[in-house]
């Protein structure tokens, strides 16, 4: 690891130079500081920003680290917490890893590849001074990226943390499932087919849960048989629909709208009337749900509150009066309710 006497060396000034710059109190020309903050990204030097007393000054700045932009979750999450923070007088800055744009979704279980995007942006965003960082998912999963004795108030948004130290925002999935199923139960089905993602995604794993307890409360024997992975695409959707229909299923629940848009896509191409045969429920309520026809019953993600309650979370533990980070006695996460939206698929 290069020291900072050594980029002092290369810079051809004084550590404390150096210091001073990384740390915003140099009294030096603009030219200086870009040359050492060029030379610390270069090397790739990492400040001990765990050493007591080397934050000396507040700058009312929160970080917001998005795995990607272009999620469709990420903008409305993103923009209320931007107005929350403008609200108590912070600013928020974006950095956007952009993992889904450079490997769509390959990059979930290559750690060499995520750290080599998320630690150096994690490096610049500690040179920044920021007083703390909300880390925004794509999807929902267990972040350990950062450590119980992180130096900066963390929370996690629309992701799950495995620190007792670092609160998590996510939506209710178990819960927002369950009530959709029991919406198909109520309208009159028992055989209803499951689309879900990925076996190990944790929406997934969240929404069958959901799916199997209202099946449950009613009386209705669980089969496996019923129950469809896929990739969260509407290929996928359609993929399971035909799989589904020869299990003699008079609904089926997509968890995600892009996959219903496969469903849809199966149905038309086999003359098979939605709701008339075959009812279908999705879950995210996308702008394209209700231009579906018939419009598409789904599930309204609560994204907004959880942009607002996540900034909320983390300016409290900044104005904390002893100034010390918020403790938990064990991982905090606090669950927002979806809100089902009944239109005419069911």
């Amino acid at each position: 690891m290069v020291t900072l006497k050594e980029i002092a060396e290369i810079c051809n000034v004084s550590a404390t130079t150096v210091s001073n710059v990384i740390n915003g109190k140099a009294k030096t020309s603009e030219a200086t500081k870009k040359r050492i903050m060029d030379v610390v990204r270069e090397t790739g030097y990492n400040p001990n920003y765990m050493a007591k007393g080397l934050r000396v000054k507040r700058t009312r700045t929160i970080a917001i680290i998005a795995e990607d932009l272009a999620q469709f979750t990420s903008p409305p999450i993103i923009e209320n917490i931007m107005a929350y923070c403008e609200e108590r007088q912070y600013r928020a800055t974006v950095y956007n890893l952009r993992l889904y744009d450079r490997w769509s979704d390959t990059w979930y279980n290559n750690e060499d590849e995520y750290k080599s995007v998320f630690e150096p942006v994690l490096r610049d965003v500690l040179s920044a001074q920021v007083d703390g960082i909300i880390y925004l998912a794509g999807h929902c999963r267990v972040i350990k990226s950062f450590g119980d004795d992180f130096s900066i108030p963390v929370v996690m948004c629309y992701a799950l943390s495995d620190s007792s130290k670092i609160p998590s925002v996510v939506i209710d999935d178990e819960n927002s499932a369950w009530e959709m199923v029991t919406h198909l139960i109520k309208a009159g089905h028992k055989r209803i087919g499951f689309v879900g993602g990925r076996v190990e995604n944790t929406h997934t794993i969240e929404r069958l849960k959901g799916y199997q307890r209202a099946l449950y409360e009613n009386g209705i024997l669980f089969d496996p048989s019923l129950v469809y992975y896929g990739r969260w695409d509407r290929e996928s959707g359609a993929e399971g629909a035909a799989k589904l229909l020869t299990q003699g299923v008079t609904a089926i629940f997509a968890i995600s709208d892009r996959m219903a848009g496969g469903v849809y896509d199966y149905l038309y191409e086999e003359g098979i009337a939605v709701k008339e045969k075959i009812a279908v429920a999705g879950f995210d309520n996308e702008a394209i749900s209700q231009f579906f026809r018939p419009a598409l019953t789904t599930t309204e993600l609560p994204l907004a509150e959880i942009g607002k309650k996540a900034a909320e979370l983390i300016l409290n533990s900044l104005e904390k009066k002893d100034g010390e980070k918020i403790r938990y006695s064990e991982p905090y996460v606090i669950k927002l309710p979806c809100t089902l939206q009944d239109r005419q698929s069911v």
